[in-house]
C-alpha cells in the first residue's frame, strides 16, 4: 500500500523528483509513473491498480497539469473516490508551485489550503497528517459496472480547452450535496447551451467518460428530437413513473444525458424528459436560453485563440477566421492533416459560391447553424448584423435600417427590431459584443459569430432582400456609428473607419469649446490692459483642461492627416500642439526671466508694465485670435451650438 500517488505533467519531472526524495526521507511511500503515459485513452492497468493501492492522491498542480490528460484522469478519479466517501478533497491533496491558482479545477480544490514546494519540511509534515487519518487506500469505481444500457465513448481527441465547462458540469450536477456553499437547493439538472457546432454534445460526452464512476447506476444517452425511440433504444419504456421501479430496483445514482433538445417546446415537454428517479442527474444540451428554470446553465462560447490554434495545427489565421468554433476548426484540422494548404483553406473559406466547411463535412453543416431562424424579424436582424459584421449591431441600428427599408414609423421599426434581436439572442445566434461583456457603456450591442455570418450567406432565403438592407444599412448608419478600428481579414493591418462624430465626441467638443471661447486669447486683451503673466497661465490650463476633457470622454488626441474632416482629435491636437504651446514656449520662459528680476518693493503687475519685450507678447497673444477662432468653429460644428464663435469673430 502506498501513501501517496504522486500524479504530475512529465515537464515538471525533475522538480518532481526533488518533491518525491523530500517525502521517501519523511518516511512515507510514494508511488511515481516514471515511463509515463502516452494519452488519455491509453491508461495503464499499472495506474488504475497503483491508485487502488494509494491512500490519497497528491498533484503536483503546475500550470502544466491542467493540460495533461492523464494528469486529469488521475485527478478525476481519486476525487471521485473521495466524493464517494462524503468529501472529494479526502483523497486529494495539491501542491501548487504557481504564484496564483485560477489554474485549479474543480473549485473546491481551488479554495482548499494548498502545500508549498518551497517548504519541503512543512509539505512532508502535512502529507504525514493528512495520511495519518486514512485507515485505508481509496477505493475505485470499475468502468461499465453500471446497470445503463449506453456506454460511454472513449474520448475525443478534439476535446481542448473546456476543462473549466468540464468541472462547471460536475459541480451543477452535485451542488445538492452542499446546500449551504452554494446558497440552494438543486435540482440535479444542467443544460449546456450554445450556438450548433459549438461542442455541447462533445461535453456531455467527455464529462460521461471521465466521470463514469459517479454513476454506477449507468449512462444513458437520450435523443430529445426522438426520446421515445431512444428510451426503447436503451431497453426502456414508458415514462415516470413508469421507470421509477426500474431505478429503484438499480438502486445506484446514474446520469441521463437528454442530446438536442426540440427547439421551441414547452418548458413542460422539456422538463418532462428530465430523469424520472430520484437518483437521476440530468444533463440537457440545447441551443436556446428560452428556458432558465430548466436546469444550471453551462454556457459554451468559442475556445480561445490558444486551443483554437492547437486544432489547426496552430494557424492563426484559420483559427481566427472561424473565432474559435469548434467543428469548423476540427474540419479545417482534418483537410490541414490531409494535406491541403492553409491559406488555399483561408481563400476558399471566405470565397462565394458552395460552403467549404459543408465540402469538407460531405454534409450540410452550415444548414444546422440558421435553421432555426424561423420569424421576419429575425431574419432581418440577421441580414443587418451580416451587413455590419465584424461591428457590433443594435436595436437603434436596426431599427433605423427597417424604417428606412420598409417605410414605416420608427417606433414600430424599432419594436420590430428588438423582437429579432431577442429571438437571436435566445437562439444563441448573436452574443454580448466584447464591450458591453466587459460591463462598458453600451450594453445594447451584440456580436455575429463569423460561422454564423458564413452559414447565413449559404441558406438565406431572401438574398435580394438581404442587398437592400445592406445598402440602407451603409446609407441610413454612415452618420450614427462611432470610430471602430478594424482588423482586415489576413494582412493583420489597422485601418479607422471614420464616422460621424459620436454623442462622446459631441459632449467633449462643446465642453472644450465653452472653455476655449472665455480665455485670453479669444477674448481680446486690450494694450495696457490685463497681466501677461495670467494670460499665459489661462493659456496653459486650457491644455491641461483640453486633455482631461478627451480623458473623461475617453478619446484620444491625435493628429489629424491631410485633407481629413475635422474631427474633436485633431481639433484638440491643433489646439494644443499647434497653436497653444508654441506660443507658451516662446514667451514663459522670457517673462520668467524678467519676472525673476523684479526689485521686492516694485509690484508684479507695474514690473510688467516695463517690461521692454510686453508689446511683442501682446502682438503674439492678439495674433492668437484667429487660429483659435477657427478652432472654436470647427468645435461648434461637431457640437451643434454656436456659442460663443459669434463673439469671436
Amino acid at each position: 500500500m502506498w501513501d501517496v500517488f504522486l500524479s504530475y505533467s512529465r515537464g515538471d519531472v525533475e522538480r518532481v523528483r526533488l518533491l518525491v526524495r523530500a517525502l521517501r526521507d519523511g518516511g512515507l511511500t510514494v508511488f511515481t509513473d516514471e515511463t509515463g503515459v502516452a494519452s488519455f485513452a491509453g491508461i495503464s492497468d499499472t495506474i488504475r491498480r497503483e491508485l487502488g493501492r494509494s491512500k490519497a492522491l497528491l498533484a503536483y498542480y503546475s500550470a502544466a497539469y491542467p493540460e495533461r490528460e492523464a494528469c486529469q484522469w488521475e485527478l478525476t478519479t481519486a476525487y471521485l473516490a473521495g466524493l464517494e466517501e462524503g468529501d472529494p478533497r479526502r483523497r486529494v491533496m495539491v501542491v501548487n508551485p504557481e504564484p496564483t491558482t485560477g489554474h485549479i479545477h474543480p473549485v473546491e480544490l481551488r479554495d482548499a489550503r494548498h502545500a508549498s514546494a518551497d517548504d519541503p519540511a512543512g509539505l512532508v509534515a502535512d502529507v504525514r497528517e493528512h495520511v495519518a487519518r486514512l485507515a485505508r487506500p481509496m477505493t475505485l469505481r470499475e468502468r461499465g459496472s453500471g446497470q445503463g444500457r449506453f456506454r460511454a465513448p472513449e474520448p475525443h481527441p478534439g476535446f481542448v480547452g473546456r476543462l473549466s465547462e468540464l468541472w462547471r458540469v460536475h459541480s451543477a450536477l452535485h451542488a445538492h450535496a452542499a446546500p449551504l456553499t452554494v446558497g440552494r437547493s438543486a435540482t440535479r439538472t444542467v443544460q449546456i447551451r450554445g450556438m450548433a457546432g459549438i461542442g455541447k454534445t462533445l461535453l456531455a460526452e467527455e464529462y460521461a467518460f471521465r466521470f463514469e464512476a459517479a454513476y454506477p447506476g449507468g449512462v444513458f444517452r437520450l435523443d430529445g428530437r426522438d426520446y421515445d425511440a431512444s428510451l426503447r433504444a436503451c431497453g426502456l419504456s414508458g415514462r415516470a413513473p413508469s421507470l421509477s421501479p426500474y431505478f429503484d430496483a438499480v438502486g445506484e445514482p446514474f446520469l441521463w444525458i437528454v442530446d438536442g433538445t426540440p427547439e421551441g417546446a414547452p418548458l413542460r415537454t422539456i422538463a418532462a424528459m428530465a430523469a424520472s428517479h430520484p437518483l437521476g442527474h440530468t444533463v440537457f444540451t440545447l441551443r436556446s436560453r428560452a428556458y432558465p428554470a430548466l436546469g444550471a446553465p453551462v454556457d459554451l462560447g468559442p475556445l480561445d485563440d490558444r486551443h483554437a490554434r492547437q486544432l489547426v495545427g496552430g494557424d492563426g489565421a484559420l483559427a481566427e477566421a472561424v473565432d474559435g468554433h469548434p467543428l469548423a476548426l476540427a474540419l479545417l484540422g482534418r483537410a490541414l492533416q490531409a494535406g491541403h494548404r492553409a491559406q488555399d483553406l483561408y481563400d476558399r473559406l471566405h470565397a462565394r459560391g458552395g460552403s467549404l466547411l459543408d465540402t469538407l463535412a460531405g454534409d450540410d453543416v452550415t444548414a444546422a447553424v440558421v435553421h432555426d431562424v424561423d420569424t421576419a424579424d429575425a431574419k432581418d436582424v440577421l441580414r443587418c448584423a451580416a451587413a455590419l459584421h465584424p461591428l457590433p449591431v443594435t436595436t437603434e441600428d436596426v431599427g433605423r435600417v427597417l424604417a428606412a427599408v420598409d417605410q414605416v414609423p420608427r417606433v414600430v421599426a424599432g419594436r420590430r427590431a428588438g423582437n429579432g434581436i431577442a429571438e437571436l439572442r435566445t437562439r444563441s445566434l448573436l452574443t454580448p459584443a466584447a464591450e458591453a461583456a466587459r460591463g462598458c457603456a453600451g450594453g445594447d450591442r451584440w456580436s455575429l459569430h463569423p460561422v454564423t455570418l458564413h452559414a447565413w450567406h449559404q441558406h438565406d432565403p431572401a438574398p435580394a432582400r438581404t442587398e437592400a438592407l445592406r445598402r440602407a444599412a451603409l446609407r441610413t448608419l454612415c452618420g450614427h456609428r462611432e470610430p471602430v478600428t478594424l482588423a482586415l481579414p489576413g494582412s493583420r493591418r489597422e485601418a479607422l473607419v471614420s464616422a460621424a462624430p459620436s454623442e462622446s465626441e459631441r459632449m467633449a467638443a462643446f465642453d472644450i469649446q465653452v472653455e476655449l471661447v472665455t480665455r485670453i486669447g479669444v477674448q481680446e486683451l486690450a494694450p495696457g490692459t490685463g497681466s501677461l503673466r495670467e494670460a499665459l497661465s489661462s493659456l496653459k490650463s486650457l491644455i491641461d483642461f483640453t486633455r482631461s476633457t478627451l480623458h473623461t470622454y475617453s478619446i484620444r488626441l491625435e493628429q489629424g492627416r491631410a485633407g481629413s474632416t475635422d474631427t474633436v482629435q485633431n481639433l484638440a491636437y491643433v489646439l494644443v500642439n499647434d497653436t497653444i504651446r508654441p506660443f507658451t514656449a516662446t514667451w514663459h520662459p522670457r517673462l520668467a526671466a524678467y519676472e525673476a528680476r523684479r526689485p521686492a518693493d516694485v509690484a508684479p503687475l507695474d514690473h510688467e508694465l516695463g517690461w521692454p519685450q510686453a508689446s511683442d507678447m501682446r502682438a503674439d497673444l492678439a495674433a492668437l485670435r484667429e487660429p483659435l477662432r477657427r478652432i472654436a468653429e470647427g468645435l461648434a460644428e461637431i457640437s451643434g451650438a454656436d456659442f460663443g464663435t459669434a463673439a469671436a469673430r
